[in-house]
């Protein structure tokens, strides 16, 4: 190759642009991925709402905590609201927003109503206290206040004799209204095996509590 020729071979590879740099995929992108996990849970997909459980269940607990300002309680309403994520999933729309913001506003809402629930049975407490100072109970009423005390130390003390998978089981179905199907997405165990500690608790509670059959 003559010099003019190789000048020429440099001023054409110049003028050509460099290969462009391929672009991130749409699933390297987390709020994308996370739109697609939540779609997924839409349809049943259990490994996608896993997944998307791990990536905000963390993210659900702060925003809780930082609401109702006491730990325990925020566990509870971050376990309802990611169980509200699963029920709901349908409803998301990427068009509309994040699927993290989709998700935290759910976490906010039942925030906002466990802590305006709190409130109101405190209220209700202060005010049956109230009424009770100046209404003195009579007989009957002591008797059925103790009745009501012993039937719940009873319970109480059933309920420890119960595994602590049993009573997980039986807490949320019995005192915070989940159904066997949602307790058992909570619990993250199959619906058979939630029904089976639900059933085999409360025979062990009904043992416990002298009940006939």
């Amino acid at each position: 190759m003559t010099d003019g020729q190789e000048d020429g071979m440099d001023r054409h590879l110049r003028a050509v642009p460099p290969p462009m740099r391929p672009g991130p995929k749409p699933e390297d992108d987390p709020g994308a991925r996370m739109a697609t996990l939540l779609e997924r849970t839409a349809l049943g997909d259990g490994a996608a709402y896993e997944e998307l459980y791990g990536l905000v269940a963390g993210s659900v607990f702060g925003l809780a905590l930082r609401i109702v300002r006491d730990r325990d309680m925020a566990e509870d309403v971050a376990q309802e609201a990611l169980v509200e994520v699963w029920r709901r999933a349908a409803r998301f729309d990427r068009q509309a927003g994040s699927a993290r913001a989709w998700i935290l506003t759910i976490a906010h809402r039942r925030a906002v109503d466990r802590v305006r629930s709190e409130q109101a049975h405190t209220t209700r407490l202060q005010t049956h206290a109230a009424v009770t100072d100046v209404d003195h109970e009579g007989p009957e009423d002591v008797v059925d206040t103790m009745h009501g005390e012993w039937q719940a130390a009873r319970v109480k003390a059933g309920l420890q004799q119960l595994t602590e998978r049993q009573r997980e089981a039986l807490d949320l179905c019995f005192y915070k209204g989940f159904t066997h199907r949602e307790a058992a997405h909570a619990l993250d165990i199959p619906l058979g095996t939630c029904k089976a500690r639900i059933r085999d608790g409360l025979i062990k509670l009904r043992d416990a509590l002298g009940v006939e059959r």
